[in-house]
């Protein structure tokens, strides 16, 4: 983290105020938030800062508003979650800047926790607009930016804020950062990286940055059809991309250059139809019968991508080996994440792993916790992955 500035370079807060930029978009049902581990992950910066005696004023989005304000998308209800999370009084102002904002901040003592309004309430947010970056900055004498999964963003919070105040990294964006430098900034080596998911249009980017950086590719999900039927294998009705034929065959080619494996199913659990209890047999790659789909790769699969996790030092895993919701389908994914997940806590392995379906898998085998970091930050993390620069992450830079 030397190239970064961080809480530990922050320097007395005492009654200062900072903006402290977090990730709140949370789900939520009726009015209650459903799953509170965003709010989980920004907990400890904010008690750090509220604990220093800071002024401590949460910046953050929530939804996607089409118009202004939107009662159905205001973090009001988010505030009392957070207040339950950090068991300390969280107060709220109903807008994020002018007048309203400023009273409520000038009514704080050090140590208090604002939460404005949805700043995307403003159409200055996204367009990163220089008035409405000083609209907020008139509130704040520090920035600090916890929101690594809006870190693609040149928004007004997560990016513009920093040229005017002094900027730091959070905790959780250190963590996260850190984590991320261990996976494929500077990682220890072999690295192996894990992609799945359904369509490889959806990851050409990714697919083309990692074949240049990792010793090892192994495809698995949908997107692995598509390798396959580039090589000349008949995946039946399973989903496929026929038309990027092409663009499988130069990631292959790209690989082959760089020195990089490229690993694929040699055999797959395979259904007439995806749905629970639906039928399903374990056949040959080769061998998949033209009515039936590849809805997970086989037993024989799974020993191949558990013995490339076994030499590698670093594993990077973005996607699931198959059609994980429904079981049998999960099977797959199950085995190799606790394989992953054993070598991690063995000590031999530094296993990254981020993406939704990614989290929601490893949740599912019960050894999220196990890996060395599960990002949660969904299309900052994929970018990452992609080799793409990050305004949120670079304006942080010393």
């Amino acid at each position: 983290m030397s190239d970064f500035k961080t809480l530990d370079d922050i320097g007395d807060v005492t009654d200062r105020r900072v903006l402290l930029r977090v990730d709140l978009n949370v789900p939520m049902k009726d009015g209650v938030v459903t799953d509170a581990t965003r709010i989980e992950r920004v907990a400890p910066t904010i008690a750090e800062l509220s604990d220093k005696g800071a002024k401590v004023i949460l910046l953050a989005h929530f939804g996607r508003p089409k118009d202004g304000p939107d009662p159905a998308l205001s973090l009001a209800p988010v505030a009392a979650a957070t207040e339950a999370v950090l068991d300390r009084r969280v107060h709220f102002a109903p807008d994020c800047v002018g007048d309203v904002a400023t009273s409520a901040v000038e009514a704080m003592a050090g140590g208090d926790i604002l939460l404005l309004e949805n700043t995307r309430f403003h159409k200055g947010e996204e367009k990163n607009e220089p008035g409405f970056i000083q609209a907020l900055a008139k509130n704040g004498d520090v920035y600090v930016n916890d929101a690594f999964s809006a870190a693609h963003r040149a928004h007004a919070s997560t990016e513009g804020l920093a040229h005017l105040l002094p900027a730091f990294a959070g905790r959780t964006m250190q963590a996260e950062l850190e984590a991320l430098e261990k996976g494929l900034g500077n990682p220890r080596r072999p690295v192996v990286a894990i992609v799945g998911g359904a369509k490889v249009s959806s990851k050409i980017d990714l697919l083309m940055n990692l074949v240049k950086k990792v010793d090892a590719l192994v495809i698995g999900g949908g997107m692995a059809n598509t390798f396959l039927a580039a090589r000349g294998t008949d995946v039946g009705r399973s989903l496929c991309e026929h038309d990027l034929a092409g663009t499988a065959k130069q990631i292959m080619i790209e690989a082959a250059t760089a020195g990089c494996a490229v690993v694929l199913p040699v055999d797959g659990v395979v259904a007439r139809e995806f749905k629970a209890g639906a039928a399903s047999e374990t056949v040959a790659i080769d061998a998949v019968p033209a009515d039936a789909m590849i809805l997970d790769v086989g037993p024989k699969t799974v020993e191949t991508v558990n013995a490339w996790i076994d030499r590698a030092a670093t594993v990077v895993w973005n996607g699931p080996l198959g059609a994980f919701e429904i079981a049998p389908f999960d099977a797959a994914t199950v085995a190799a994440a606790k394989f992953a997940a054993a070598q991690t806590g063995e000590g031999r392995l530094v296993s990254v792993a981020g993406g939704g379906d990614t989290v929601a898998a490893l949740h599912h085998a019960g050894v999220a916790d196990a890996f060395t970091y599960v990002s949660t930050a969904g299309g900052a993390f994929l970018e990452w992955m992609e080799g793409k620069p990050l305004p949120g992450v670079d304006v942080l830079k010393r």
